[in-house]
């Protein structure tokens, strides 16, 4: 009989997304053998699972910061690890947050034994966040700009920050709410694939991301040493162009991006940069799993050819970080960042480079599970993004820290 067997998740069972927790379980039996199982449904009602199998201490209870898995979804001591090693019953999904101002739920249950899951003991529901008690949300339609602004609580001054997404489009707020959560504010800026604006555009215009820096620095909250811009992929470069032809531009991060302008023209005043030469001739589908081979598409960047292309990022006085993933099976993003950090480097500027082994193409904020393959929305075709689970949940960890710590210091 004994006690009930209770599930918490400490601190706190309702966190930000972002936020490690400890997962512990009290009133087992000493060495009882018990299977760990988290599920999460997504918006769109797909379920995604994880399990691990665990024994208790010889106290009846079980610390998943300090207790080893012993096979299952993963193994070691992992104390995030149910959550970093969801995945979903149906192949190529990936997990991403739609709407900010509802948490994901996270329901953690205890099973008896390792086997089928048939008894269950306990279980407890993690709330978590992507907006932090009074963050503010605002839809900004002003001018061409779309966008949405998170301020956090209180009068500030925060710093500034324009979040970017890929070459997916649409207008992506999650990365940008835990920002403000944290103590930024942040602009999630749509740039493609969204209302009106079309999925392949023609030609981006700096004008375009010149409104958004102007919006945000008009921001009261918003302290006036200047802004911060990070992107991920196609954002990447959008990132390092504003930075190179933007004035205010304090410090930008390029995340699994290049130094080269890449598939669509940017226009500035007076100027436009084509993008990189590419053929979608060379994209690969593989026979057995139907997936599309991205990474051979562009024309060798070492050819002068080439060269006209590439953002003048030494004309920048920007401060950069670089984050790659050296496991990325869209894009060649270790070596393009290599390049221009490279370039940087020759003209004997500072930047902060890591590359992670084992970690694919979408460096995300921790904890969102590793997505290896699924649809883009644009080329409407199942694409690989590469990645390792738990090198590549380590690798976001890390990353999210450095961006953090690399604004607080240049802004």
């Amino acid at each position: 009989a004994g006690m009930a067997v209770r599930v918490a998740v400490l601190p706190c069972a309702k966190c930000l997304f972002d936020d490690p927790v400890r997962i512990r379980v009290a009133g087992l039996r000493p060495q009882q053998a018990v299977t760990l199982r988290a599920s999460l449904l997504d918006e769109s009602g797909e379920l995604f699972q994880a399990h691990a199998r665990y024994r208790a201490e010889s106290s009846g209870e079980l610390d998943l910061s300090r207790s080893p898995a012993l096979g299952g979804s993963y193994s070691g001591v992992e104390p995030m690890g149910l959550l970093w090693s969801l995945r979903s019953k149906a192949p190529y999904k990936r997990l991403a947050k739609r709407n900010v101002l509802t948490p994901f739920c996270v329901d953690l249950e205890v099973y008896e034994g390792h086997g089928d899951m048939g008894l269950l003991l306990g279980k407890c529901t993690n709330e978590r966040w992507f907006l932090g008690e009074g963050v503010k949300r605002i839809s900004v339609r002003e001018g061409r700009l779309k966008a949405t602004l998170f301020l956090p609580p209180g009068p500030g001054p925060f710093p500034g920050l324009i979040d970017l997404y890929g070459s997916g489009g649409g207008l992506v707020e999650y990365r940008a709410s835990l920002l403000a959560s944290r103590g930024f504010v942040t602009l999630a800026v749509a740039y493609m694939a969204f209302e009106d604006l079309p999925a392949m555009p023609e030609v981006l215009e700096l004008g375009y991301f010149e409104e958004a820096v102007n919006f945000l620095r008009k921001q009261q909250q918003v302290k006036d040493t200047g802004i911060g811009v990070l992107g991920l992929s196609k954002g990447a470069d959008l990132a390092l162009s504003m930075a190179t032809f933007l004035p205010g531009i304090k410090a930008a991060v390029s995340i699994s991006g290049s130094g080269f302008n890449s598939f669509i023209p940017l226009r500035g005043n007076g100027f436009t940069i084509p993008s990189h030469p590419y053929d979608l001739g060379r994209m690969k589908t593989s026979d057995e799993s139907g997936l599309v081979d991205f990474t051979e598409v562009l024309h060798d960047h070492r050819d002068p050819v080439t060269w006209n292309c590439r953002i003048p990022l030494e004309r920048s006085l920007a401060k950069f970080l670089f984050l790659s993933g050296l496991d990325d099976m869209n894009w060649k993003s270790d070596l393009y960042c290599r390049d221009a950090v490279q370039r940087l480097q020759q003209h004997g500027r500072e930047v902060e480079f890591c590359s992670y082994s084992g970690a694919g193409h979408l460096l995300e904020p921790p904890y969102l599970p590793l997505c290896q393959a699924s649809i883009h929305r644009v080329l409407g075709a199942f694409v690989q993004w590469g990645g390792q689970w738990k090198e590549h949940a380590k690798a976001q960890e890390d990353a999210w820290r450095r961006i953090q710590a690399f604004f607080w210091q240049h802004l």
